[in-house]
């Protein structure tokens, strides 16, 4: 099947649910590759579908998700709406056989990941959360010093991604109606990039977390254990913390500054002594990774990535369960 549908296959063509900034991002990132395009977009609004079409070169706009899966029948749709509607868009995808690339946090609980993929395994539908840092070419060189043993085993990682987002009640991060919190903003990136680095089954997981006045939490503290490894994961939306990711081993360190849009990682030796430096000087739109990456698997006939599976999906879901029972 893959064969045949990769010669049938001439551009592959996206369609794109929401009108909002990450979409502008994901058109960039498209235009960039020489076998892609974005076919449509759909928004609750048609004046801001044609506004966002006409921006990006679009040809075709719609005020009707539905619509625009049944005329449009694209190759995959990039869901970019916020949260709360993601699991509902992911549904209606999977009713028209349509792949699917979802913006994290692709699901609020582990309630709704188990119903879709286990729904998109069984009638063999691709689906993929954006967890586009996982691609990045910085993330991979730090991985790649990790397996090479360049800082022995490790024992320790310390991840924090924190920063003062605006208050407002009716904002992204801060309504309960919109799909708000730390949690589903940043904690996902903590936890999908401290998994991506350690390949092993998560033994234990504590979490503490703060909650705002509208009903989101706005910091999270998450301690994972791994056979001989700990893990820290403070995120926040009211502390701009120092933003990076340190790993620690028996004969050195690695360090990743900002490391969900990481550009650059520093290898340290046990003396604390700077050994190497990687900075990514290629990557003019970091989504590209992720595109390139769910276009080959669906022209291959796969149903998920191996970089982003849907076992990494569920997993965080579990963590976003423990995190609303501390509430």
């Amino acid at each position: 099947l893959g064969d045949v549908y990769k010669r049938q296959m001439k551009n592959f063509r996206f369609a794109i649910m929401g009108a909002g900034n990450i979409a502008n991002k994901f058109c960039d990132a498209v235009k960039r590759m020489g076998d892609c395009e974005v076919a449509a977009v759909a928004s609750k609004s048609m004046e801001r579908a044609k506004g966002f079409a006409e921006k990006n070169g679009i040809k075709a706009a719609y005020d009707s998700y539905e619509k625009m899966l049944a005329e449009e029948k694209p190759d995959c749709v990039y869901i970019a709406v916020t949260q709360d509607a993601h699991y509902a868009l992911c549904m209606l995808c999977l009713d028209y056989k349509t792949p699917v690339l979802c913006e994290k946090a692709m699901f609020l609980n582990s309630a709704q990941a188990e119903e879709v993929l286990s729904r998109a395994e069984k009638e063999k539908v691709f689906v993929m959360e954006a967890m586009w840092s996982r691609f990045l070419p910085a993330i991979k060189m730090a991985k790649q010093w990790m397996d090479e043993g360049k800082i022995g085993t490790p024992s320790f990682i310390d991840t924090a991604i924190g920063f003062l987002a605006p208050v407002n009640k009716d904002n992204r991060y801060y309504s309960p109606k919109l799909g708000g919190g730390a949690s589903y903003d940043i904690t996902v990136y903590a936890y999908e990039l401290t998994t991506f680095m350690i390949e092993q089954p998560v033994e234990d997981v504590q979490v503490s977390a703060v909650w705002s006045d509208t009903g989101v939490d706005i910091s999270d503290q998450v301690t994972l254990r791994f056979p001989g490894i700990l893990a820290s994961l403070r995120t926040s939306f009211a502390a701009g913390l120092h933003e990076r990711m340190v790993i620690y081993g028996n004969e050195g360190k690695i360090v990743i500054p900002h490391p969900h849009f990481a550009e650059e990682v520093f290898l340290y030796d046990k003396n604390n002594e700077l050994v190497m430096r990687f900075q990514d000087t290629v990557t003019e739109n970091g989504f590209l990774y992720e595109i390139e990456e769910v276009a080959n698997c669906i022209r291959d006939g796969r149903t998920e990535s191996p970089v982003v599976p849907h076992s990494l999906t569920m997993e965080c879901a579990k963590l976003f369960d423990r995190i609303l029972e501390t509430r």
